[in-house]
């Protein structure tokens, strides 16, 4: 290990909570609330990492950065924005370090630059600083030179040269650079990381020009939260989803990943370890949805271009005319290899970068994506005629291929099958359509679109349906339950009081539900090709407070809500599982858990009055 000086040595990772996120609208970092930068990958999300200790505590990189003497520490962010503040509190004195990407006010990235400020509030206190950047993954070497008082880190293999540069003096150790420095009351220190693309060394004092960079990220994130309409009982939590899944947003094309990390574990020692920093459909698609509601339409016509741009494929390929996911520059070959040379969090291998999902058959994607065009299309502006022509291609194929097998929502790999979720989306995507073609008289085959719409609609009542367990059910031909199915009453198939439905959430309730916490399904029960267990899925848990609040059941709705609140991270951010022991586990943090946050909030709120 790196010697972190905020970080017991016995433990070698931090919990994966015990993070913040900042970021700049192309990649981010995770800090630690040690002080240290474990996970930061230059000049994109998806490009290779350069700190990723928190895949590897020993190879993986570090920017640590902390009090060097014992501590305690707190974290928190400067209010309404996406500058985080880690709080040192020391036997001498009282420490904070600013952290934050700057950003312009047209969004612009200060050439991927993550400045880290050191301030001394009260007393006296000592810091340390070691920056060992791993690059590609800890796989490719680096050297390290002073230049003009920088540390200078090149990497000729990625051709990424990093420089760092600092208001104390930096010195080189092996391929590393360190500083001790002291500070009193009221004195400051700035470290500065940012792609040398071989200019000369910016004028001008480094302490002025972060104070001038911190002002204007600040101004930027609040200006944007100013767009928010909502006013409800849970403003904190909502506006902190809503910033979160702004940072996930690509701004180059408007693409939004499904989480910023790769192979973080669904379970401690377990290989349900998957490379979330590219765009799925679905995620992407919902995340629109929660984002619309909060008025911020900007990142929905963002989006929107970068399916024109990347996804409308004339012909479709063996998923169909949509992939499940792209690569945030739109690509579509994201092919799945593991990582030897990282040991993965707390030694749960393998760790992978890419994901063979890209190359499933996912018909639910084709409900989620015309949903949303649906709701941009009715509270942010019309369809143009160009995207109408897409959308009756895709409505097309959806109704020739509906009633085909698919791998699902959940991305099993234990051989397709005739998933109920699969064909409630695809009655979602024709549903959808068909409102939007009246709603402005487009031409529409209304006359084989309907037809369709309704036999979707029959199939899913009469072989969805368990009379043994008095539920609907995963997949035709099955008892088992899940989870997926508490969208029925949210996309409006079925009324949130009809008796089926009410039968099928109580049984929800007693077979999957614990203390507001959803399981996605009992893989016992219904194997899916993959290897250990896996913990509670957020985003069902707040599924299950808005179908709950549906069905007028608001006492349960508000108390599962309050709850499911309990179990966010310090600062209001959720992974994308929740472990037995109420530990948070998987990529972190994750657009859906967060999308699904703000839409059960928004709606709870509205039944409560």
């Amino acid at each position: 290990m790196y010697g972190a000086p905020g970080r017991d040595t016995s433990e070698r990772y931090l919990p994966i909570a015990d993070h913040g996120l900042i970021g700049d609208l192309r990649t981010v970092a995770l800090v630690g609330t040690d002080g240290t930068i474990d996970w930061y990958c230059c000049p994109a999300f998806d490009s290779p990492s350069v700190f990723a200790a928190i895949l590897d505590a020993d190879r993986g990189g570090a920017f640590e950065l902390a009090a060097a003497v014992p501590s305690r520490t707190k974290q928190l962010y400067f209010p309404d924005t996406n500058v985080l503040i880690t709080r040192f509190f020391t036997e001498e004195g009282l420490g904070e370090i600013q952290d934050f990407m700057p950003l312009s006010e047209s969004g612009e990235a200060d050439s991927h630059r993550l400045v880290r400020r050191v301030v001394c509030v009260r007393g006296t206190i000592p810091f340390r600083a070691r920056v060992a950047p791993r690059f590609g993954y800890g796989a490719e070497r680096h050297t390290v030179r002073m230049a003009d008082g920088a540390a200078v880190f090149d990497c000729a293999a990625l051709s990424l040269s990093l420089r760092l540069t600092a208001t104390v003096p930096l010195e080189c150790d092996g391929g590393d650079a360190a500083a001790e420095f002291r500070l009193a009351r009221g004195e400051s220190a700035v470290f500065a990381l940012e792609q040398n693309r071989g200019e000369a060394a910016p004028r001008g004092c480094p302490r002025a020009r972060a104070e001038r960079e911190f002002t204007a990220t600040v101004a930027f994130w609040r200006n944007w939260l100013r767009q928010s309409r909502y006013r409800g009982r849970w403003r904190e939590m909502v506006h902190r989803s809503a910033l979160t899944l702004k940072l996930l947003t690509y701004a180059p094309t408007g693409a939004i990943v499904a989480a910023p990390t790769t192979s973080l574990p669904e379970r401690i020692g377990g290989g349900r370890n998957w490379d979330y920093r590219h765009v799925w459909v679905r995620d992407a698609a919902f995340a629109v949805y929660a984002l619309l509601r909060l008025g911020f339409t900007g990142e929905a016509e963002a989006f929107m271009g970068f399916l024109t741009r990347h996804t409308e494929r004339r012909g479709g390929g063996p998923s169909g005319p949509l992939q499940v996911m792209y690569g945030i520059d739109g690509r579509l070959e994201l092919p799945e290899r593991v990582l030897p040379q990282l040991e993965g969090y707390q030694g749960s291998a393998p760790v992978r970068v890419g994901n063979g999902a890209a190359t499933q058959l996912q018909l639910d994607i084709y409900g989620a994506l015309l949903d949303s065009v649906y709701l941009y299309d009715k509270w942010c502006r019309p369809i143009s005629s160009g995207h109408w022509r897409g959308v009756c291609a895709l409505v097309d194929w959806v109704c020739e291929h509906w009633d085909q097998p698919d791998e699902g929502v959940w991305e099993t790999r234990g051989g397709r099958k005739r998933f109920l979720y699969s064909h409630l989306m695809c009655w979602v995507a024709i549903d959808r359509a068909l409102r939007i073609a009246q709603r402005h008289s487009l031409p529409a085959n209304s006359a084989r679109w309907v037809p369709v719409r309704d036999e979707i609609y029959w199939r899913i009542m009469d072989r969805g349906w368990s009379p043994a367990r008095q539920a609907f059910v995963q997949h035709e031909d099955s008892e088992v339950l899940d989870a997926a199915v508490l969208m029925m009453p949210l996309t409006r198939f079925i009324a949130p009081t009809d008796p089926l439905w009410l039968s099928t959430l109580d049984a929800l309730g007693d077979e999957l539900v614990s203390d507001s916490l959803v399981w996605r399904y009992d893989p016992k029960a219904s194997p899916d090709g993959l290897e250990g267990e896996e913990g509670t899925f957020s985003i069902c848990s707040f599924w299950y407070v808005e179908a709950l609040t549906r069905a007028g059941r608001l006492n349960e709705a508000r108390l599962a809500f309050e709850k499911m609140l309990t179990y966010a991270n310090h600062l209001g951010l959720y992974a994308e599982e929740i472990s037995h022991t109420g530990r948070q586990q998987g990529n972190f943090p994750q657009a859906f858990t967060h999308l699904a946050l703000i839409s059960a909030a928004f709606n709870l709120d509205r039944a409560l009055g």
